[in-house]
């Protein structure tokens, strides 16, 4: 019969194998006779610590004996959340997320530890261990799945915000299991998270959930504002810190979504009246830093936003003061950069313009938008922008491929390609094909070479997926 080996058997092999008394062992790995001999008689468990020492006075890598510890000392033994903790915090620094898989396999049978599992989740969360994170997030929410809890809420939250990234399509369902948990939160944690769904039902062009989510979102905001400024709550304003923003902006931040809305619809004088509401805010009451901060921030959107919608609906005399507005302000963000020129890029295509010398002033400006990827946090930057950038990459293409310039058109086409297939948004990808076939004649053979293989590229990832979609099936 085999034997499974243990921590204990394989260090008193290696004592045997090198010669080495307990003593000698003990000054190689820093630990004192006494408590090698406990390991090696199996008399006293073995901390994370120690099992790190013995490790390296071995000459085996970190982690070498990580499985065989959830083996003899996590499910052979009753569990110790003091013994755990630290070594789930090890196997995170270490990647080791299997091992962490199989300490929540035996931990989770009992719900009583899902509270403090969800406490070392957050600290992950906080600390940018995402990954990690979201294993303890998903293996909590199980446990209590059946449970009309806040900490369920919570964690489904954190597996939504953990789960959004470039594939649109899985950002879609993401979305759509996280929403029914929004009502669950902690009513200052349903702002944010209304906004965070709005700016990705946003970036996938779903308006009529735009439009849900921030009329919701202004409504509970109003009320968390009335209430903030009734007879000084203390209570309100404690928690109002815990917001991403200052809460006057939730409401704000309802009507230019609404403005976004209705300029998708095709409906600008609405849109304006939006803005317009968004652009008085006398009513804010705070006059703290912050709060002047998002109140510039408001005005600024609001002036641009004003000259959007004007030259949309055909004022196209506004452009070359729009013009100024985007010249004056390039010291801004790239990200307010892309939506002010893709703006003009809409414009253009729609009415004809020619804007050579415009695209000519902020060449270095749209560049600059290759570079676009920096990780972030604010679901706006990590969703809306680079749907964004993949319009932008199309309406430019079309502008210069219709004119003539062949080059830079299908340069841009090919970026917005690659964009739109990263973000797996079919609709931008088939646009940018047509485009292509309507002047394929006119491209050089080395991009149809380039196109070419892009397809292919694409084509095998989709073959990929199917063949793994249907082995899961």
């Amino acid at each position: 019969m085999k034997h499974t080996p243990t921590i204990r058997t394989e260090l008193d092999s290696y004592l045997q194998q090198e010669g080495l008394s307990l003593s000698q062992f003990g000054q190689i790995a820093g630990m004192n006779r006494g408590a090698v001999s406990a390991i090696v008689s199996g008399n006293k468990p073995i901390s994370i610590n120690q099992l790190d020492c013995i490790t390296k006075a071995m000459g085996l890598p970190e982690g070498y004996f990580y499985d065989l510890f959830v083996e003899n000392y996590i499910l052979d033994v009753p569990l110790n959340m003091r013994r755990i903790e630290p070594f789930l915090y090890r196997c995170v620094k270490l990647n080791k997320l299997d091992t962490i898989r199989k300490v929540l396999g035996a931990v989770m049978d009992n719900p009583l530890y899902s509270s403090k599992l969800f406490e070392i989740a957050e600290d992950l969360f906080a600390q940018g261990q995402h990954e990690a994170a979201l294993i303890l997030y998903e293996n909590v929410a199980e446990v209590e799945k059946y449970q009309h809890s806040e900490r369920l809420a919570l964690c489904q939250y954190r597996i939504f915000t953990i789960q959004v990234g470039d594939d649109q399509n899985q950002n879609c369902r993401a979305a759509a299991v996280f929403e029914a948990f929004v009502e669950r939160l902690d009513e200052i944690d349903q702002l944010d998270a209304l906004k965070d769904l709005a700016n990705v039902y946003r970036s996938l062009r779903k308006w009529d959930k735009v439009d849900e989510m921030a009329r919701k979102m202004r409504a509970k905001a109003e009320i968390q504002y009335t209430w903030k400024h009734q007879q000084k709550n203390q209570e309100r304003n404690d928690a109002a810190k815990k917001l991403s923003r200052p809460m006057f902006v939730y409401i704000t931040y309802a009507d230019l979504l609404c403005a976004s809305v209705c300029e998708a619809q095709g409906d600008y004088q609405q849109a304006l009246q939006y803005t317009y509401a968004y652009a008085n805010l006398d009513w804010v009451k705070e006059t703290d830093e912050d709060t002047r901060h998002w109140v510039n921030l408001f005005k600024n959107w609001a002036e641009s936003n004003t000259y959007v919608y004007k030259l949309l609906s055909g004022n196209t005399s506004v452009l070359t003061d729009y013009v100024e507005f985007i010249a004056a302000s390039t010291n801004k963000s790239d990200k307010e950069m892309v939506t002010k020129l893709l703006n003009v890029m809409f414009a253009a295509n729609r009415y004809q313009l020619d804007v050579n010398d415009i695209l000519k002033r902020f060449e270095t400006v749209i560049d600059s938008f290759v570079q676009q990827g920096q990780p972030s946090s604010d679901m706006y930057t990590k969703q809306v922008i680079p749907e964004q950038l993949a319009r932008f990459g199309y309406e430019l293409a079309y502008y210069c491929l219709h004119r003539g310039m062949f080059s830079d058109g299908f340069k841009y086409l090919m970026y917005s390609m690659v964009k739109a297939h990263t973000l797996n948004n079919e609709t931008y990808f088939i646009n940018c094909l047509g485009l292509f076939v309507k002047f394929r004649k006119h491209a050089v053979p080395e991009f149809k070479e380039e196109f070419l293989n892009l397809i292919e590229r694409v084509w095998l990832d989709n073959v990929e997926k199917s063949s793994f979609s249907n082995h899961c099936g």
